[in-house]
């Protein structure tokens, strides 16, 4: 047993309304309630104290990351290397890091888990490899539906809906997922039948299905089945001016069904202005606001070079011309979902550029719940995840905001009412959206928090006028109550466990399956899903961590 008493930080813990100078007690990997007597103490009286970080959408792991990886090698020569150790091996990049630097990056931020939100059924083996590599961090995927050909098939023959439910409980288990997320409601499977766009409510070309019902059936399967996430949606026209239509139509669509919206700064565009496109971050925060049943992630756009990599065939073609450097690679795995990576630099006097960061920005600052609000880049597309510092400084300092809106293209100024915004958000307002909101979303009942019980992942921050600074490196950082990292320098690496759903659904489906794998698969059925064991042994032999779903949900 061992035991360390966190002693005199400023415990900044949203989930139970603290906010104050106390102490924090650890044993054996958990948070308890007082001791007298503990192994350690460490001070931290200068210190602001938060749970673990929680990012809910990295792209991280999968037939993605490895591309993109592969698109920009440019991207690992140009770095050095960091001194490897017995603890941190070689290794490295930014827009795409590899795994080891991935792993390492987060925790020396004073994020300790992270979650892959495009994970194909197809490669779920390999994306469940990659984020085992992926050192320290807990982890988990989102198994995408939505555009493969059976779920199309079952809607467009109008089969009974607890079929379709049941097919999304076997692919949530079979894929070792922890939810569902659907990429452009499927435009990527009309894409392969030569449509450049599908409206909510235009029908696909071949299956004569909508959008709006792809997401309806969706985020009912989920919710029957009692899955904690809800359905994740990257809407319909994602980077198109005038796309806020597609997303308030996708919002009502929903029917008060929980949802969450995904990187929805890209989702967020007018066609007012000179240009044609504008802001539409106050539409969309006045929805949000409106429909308590929606969350959001931001996707916050920040300047510099990354690359964009994402499920989204059909948006990603659309904009192959603007890579930078002049390359990309499209691809289509087993008609199940798409993938298109395209290296893109960010301009700070690029008009479009510069207003969706404005954009970003406005929806962080106008939502008014931040338990609804988490805190992303959607890491690479909008930038890589080691911006997050920098984008916290933005929200927590309004002239910090106003110095970098004055370096920007002239005309954005004008276009957005970002300078009017006054909101300045608190430690705690970032301990929720960072933390305590993605973890409630998650259904993560022992992570976010640092309460008697939770996780002892606990996150030591020296107090810093400069919010970028602090969040930047942190004094010390525990995972389950193991010192990981110091001033910025990784101290162990423990393999990181991997979180996942396993609902209850009908395996009367398995015969339907069988036959259909049996006609169109390239894997024996029986082959297809992933087993506890089996998930361990990818995962680098990390703890499994099930996350229970809410009972009596499915009839």
């Amino acid at each position: 047993m061992s035991s360390l008493l966190i002693r005199g930080g400023h415990v900044v813990d949203p989930t139970h309304g603290v906010d104050a100078v106390q102490d924090l007690y650890v044993l054996d990997g958990r948070i308890v309630g007082a001791m007298p007597e503990v192994d350690e103490t460490v001070d931290a009286a200068d210190c602001v104290v938060m749970a673990g970080g929680i990012d809910m959408h990295t792209h991280i792991g999968g037939g993605k990351a490895n591309l993109s990886r592969l698109l920009l090698p440019e991207d690992h020569r140009g770095l050095p290397l960091r001194e490897a150790s017995a603890i941190e091996l070689a290794s490295c990049g930014t827009c795409s890091p590899g795994t080891l630097a991935t792993g390492y990056r987060y925790v020396e931020m004073g994020y300790t888990a992270a979650f892959e939100p495009a994970m194909m059924a197809a490669n779920a083996r390999h994306t469940h490899m990659e984020m085992g590599d992926t050192p320290v961090l807990d982890h988990g995927a989102y198994v995408m539906l939505g555009n493969d050909e059976l779920f199309l098939e079952m809607l467009a023959r109008q089969e009974d809906f607890q079929t379709i439910r049941d097919y999304a409980g076997w692919q949530i288990n079979a894929a070792k997922a922890m939810g569902v997320k659907v990429v452009n409601p499927a435009g990527i499977s009309a894409f392969k039948f030569n449509q450049r766009k599908l409206d909510v409510d235009e029908q696909h070309v071949h299956w004569q299905v909508t959008p709006r019902l792809v997401v309806q059936t969706l985020a009912r399967a989920l919710k029957e089945l009692g899955v904690p996430h809800p359905l994740h949606i990257h809407g319909s026209n994602l980077g198109v001016a005038g796309n806020i239509e597609s997303t308030l139509q996708t919002i009502q669509a929903l029917e008060g069904l929980p949802a969450h919206l995904t990187h929805i700064q890209f989702h967020s565009y007018g066609r007012e202005g000179p240009k044609k496109f504008s802001s539409a971050a106050l539409q969309l925060a006045e929805a949000v606001n409106a429909n308590p049943n929606i969350s959001i992630d931001v996707g916050q756009i920040m300047f510099g070079q990354t690359v964009t990599a994402s499920g989204d065939t059909m948006r990603q073609h659309a904009q192959s011309g603007f890579a930078t450097p002049r390359k990309w690679v499209g691809a289509d795995y087993e008609l199940e979902a798409g993938c298109g990576i395209v290296p893109f630099k960010y301009r700070e006097q690029s008009y479009v550029n510069a207003l969706q960061w404005a954009i970003g920005l406005e929806i962080f600052l106008l939502v008014n719940d931040p338990w609804r609000v988490v805190l992303t880049t959607d890491h690479p597309n909008g930038g890589p995840f080691t911006s997050y510092p920098h984008l916290i400084k933005l929200l927590m300092s309004r002239s910090f905001r106003e110095e970098q809106l004055a370096k920007l293209h002239p005309d954005v100024a004008a276009q957005s009412a970002l300078k009017s915004i006054t909101r300045e958000l608190t430690l705690s307002e970032i301990a929720i959206m960072t933390r305590a909101a993605p973890a409630k979303l998650l259904g993560l009942k022992d992570r976010g928090h640092l309460g008697v019980g939770g996780a002892a992942d606990v996150v030591l921050y020296r107090r810093d006028a400069d919010a970028e600074a602090m969040f930047r490196t942190p004094s010390r950082v525990y995972k389950d109550g193991t010192e990981v990292a110091r001033d910025g320098r990784l101290t162990a690496a423990p393999v990181g466990g991997t979180h996942f759903v396993e609902p209850d659904y009908d395996h009367g489906i398995h015969k339907r399956l069988r036959r259909h794998f049996s006609d169109k698969g390239l894997v024996n059925f029986d082959h297809v899903a992933i087993g506890r064991d089996e998930l361990c042994s990818c995962c680098n032999g990390g703890r499994l961590l099930p996350t229970a779903c809410f009972q009596g949900q499915a009839s």
